[in-house]
């Protein structure tokens, strides 16, 4: 029962600190102490720790011997990469849509896209949406346990994703591009959603180099850098 409640224990405080990253709490670069998360946490350093080193497993951190542990910056070939999978999974689950679609799952997705034009919507909020919006889509296909593998393969590119929320004034461009394609799924019309899915889900890319060229320390760079402990810590 102990090893159970310990595992338990780890895989909660996983959880826990692998969405305080994708939410972007703990930013990019930023150096993790094992004290202090643990302290936050209300739990000892052993789980932390073991956490640390499965998030390393998934690139969102990074673990240096003598210096320390830091949130991985955000890696555009990563970005791209997961960016390429999703795309090809959901432009492949268009492609499989049925004749008639589930009428449950429309009417879901109908609701998604209402909840998606409140006034005043948080940005997590729609983020929350923007993610069960696609699920629904792919379910419509029948394939809907395949956004598991979507979802754990995106870590890179769901912090951009937040990033670029952050960037904008407001999310409505991107439930505007949401109902596009839906109008488009419903209507039958194959070759508008697939392009409208495509051109959605490209804006990644825009956002990334606005984004860099004004916060540069965001980003990983092609060559590989080490943070230096000085009197605080710093990327070189």
């Amino acid at each position: 029962m102990a090893q159970t409640n310990r595992r338990t224990s780890r895989r909660s405080i996983y959880l826990k600190l692998r969405q305080m990253v994708l939410t972007l709490e703990l930013p990019p670069g930023a150096a993790l102490s094992e004290n202090e998360l643990a302290a936050s946490l209300g739990v000892s350093r052993t789980p932390v720790r073991e956490s640390l080193i499965l998030l390393a497993q998934d690139g969102l951190v990074q673990i240096f011997p003598k210096i320390g542990s830091f949130v991985s910056r955000v890696d555009p070939a990563q970005v791209a990469d997961a960016q390429f999978l999703r795309e090809a999974v959901e432009l492949a689950s268009l492609d499989a849509l049925p004749p008639d679609p589930d009428p449950s799952v429309i009417t879901e997705l109908r609701d998604n896209l209402a909840r998606q034009q409140r006034p005043g919507l948080g940005l997590e909020e729609f983020f929350e949406l923007d993610e069960a919006f696609h699920h629904g889509l792919i379910r419509l296909s029948g394939h809907g346990n395949v956004w598991t593998t979507v979802a754990a393969a995106k870590g890179h590119l769901d912090r951009a994703r937040r990033l670029g929320l952050h960037e904008n004034v407001s999310p409505a461009v991107f439930a505007d591009q949401h109902r596009e394609i839906f109008d488009a799924v419903v209507g039958g019309d194959l070759a508008s959603a697939r392009t409208a899915m495509r051109t959605h889900l490209r804006a990644v890319f825009s956002d990334i180099e606005r984004i860099r060229a004004h916060s540069p320390e965001l980003f990983a760079t092609g060559t590989s850098s080490v943070p230096v402990r000085r009197n605080v810590v710093v990327w070189e």
